[in-house]
Formats: structure tokens, C-alpha cells, sequence
């Protein structure tokens, strides 16, 4: 297994829309494994494969506190939504230390195939109905940002991209020997 690295927002492949997974073998079952160390690692409680820029309908989820209950959703589709909504406050890998409020539906009914390519059906609600489709959002090419009034979208673009040139002169002054 290995930790896959995370795009991070603005980057324009997590806008990419990821296609249907038609092919259940090992490389795919490396995947799923190396999505749920990178996700339990970073910490998160959720992550598409368009996050780590593999551009296929693969999601990992584990929303409980004992991180010991991964559920895998491949090709996912929401089913049946529920009218009533409520307010999540989000956060997600790609747009780390950025959390605000996304008005969701409340529970939804998802169908998906699992690693091995059997198909399931899944009511949720709460946490769980939130991150299906969060996760599905990213398959969409769609980051929770996007949610967001275009003003806040702007700082949390700016900031995070500031984030990263920080990241990057910091990187450059190890390569140089330079402490700081």
C-alpha cells in the first residue's frame, strides 16, 4: 500500500469528471487499498478517486470513530434523495483547513458496486448520507467550495494558493541547505 498525494484546490484536475469503473482486478483493488491509507492517514473520513488524479468512479468512506468500517462505492449512484435538507458543515482533503456550511439532502439512497464488483443499495443519513455525496460531487468534477458564494470561493482560492507558493519557497530552501 501506499499514501497517493492529494490535489489540492484550485487544481484543475479536480474538475475532471471520472468515468465508470469496467474493470475489477488487482490494480483496482490496489487502488481502493491505497485510497483508504492515503484517507485514514491524512486524516479524512472520505476520498474520490479524483483526488489522488485517477479519474474513475471510485469512492472510500469511513465515517466512524474507530476507523474500522471502510465502505467502498464504486460507480455510485444516488437513487432517491430526500426533500428535506440540512446544513453540513464541510471540509474536504483538497481544500485543507477550509470548513463551512453545505445545505445537502438530509438522507439519501445510493447504488453502488463494491471492490468486487457486486452491486449494493444503501439508505444513510447524517454523516454518511453528507459524505456520498460529497465524494459523488468530486466524481462530478464538483469540489464543496463551489457551493459557497463566489467571494468566499476567491479568499479560500487565494489563501490556499498563497498556502502552497509558501510551501514550494519552503521546499526550495531545503533543496538549497538553507534553514529557516
Amino acid at each position: 500500500m501506499a499514501i497517493l498525494n492529494i490535489l489540492r484546490y484550485p487544481d484543475p484536475r479536480l474538475h475532471k469528471v471520472a468515468q465508470p469503473v469496467t474493470v475489477f482486478d488487482e490494480r483496482l483493488e490496489k487502488l481502493v487499498a491505497d485510497m483508504a491509507e492515503t484517507m485514514y492517514d491524512a486524516p479524512g473520513v472520505g476520498l474520490a478517486a479524483s483526488q489522488v488524479d485517477v479519474h474513475e468512479q471510485v469512492v472510500v468512506i469511513d465515517t466512524t470513530e474507530t476507523k474500522d468500517a471502510l465502505q467502498v462505492f464504486i460507480n455510485p449512484e444516488i437513487l432517491w434523495a430526500s426533500e428535506e435538507r440540512e446544513v453540513y458543515d464541510e471540509g474536504c482533503l483538497s481544500v485543507p483547513g477550509i470548513y463551512d456550511g453545505v445545505e445537502r439532502p438530509a438522507r439519501v439512497k445510493v447504488r453502488a458496486l463494491d471492490a468486487k464488483g457486486q452491486a449494493f443499495e444503501l439508505e444513510a443519513d447524517g454523516l454518511l448520507a453528507v459524505c456520498i455525496q460529497h465524494e459523488m460531487d468530486h466524481l462530478k468534477g464538483k469540489v464543496f467550495v463551489e457551493y459557497l458564494s463566489p467571494l468566499k470561493r476567491n479568499r479560500i482560492k487565494t489563501k490556499l494558493l498563497k498556502e502552497e507558493r509558501g510551501m514550494e519557497r519552503a521546499a526550495q530552501l531545503r533543496a538549497q541547505g538553507r534553514r529557516f
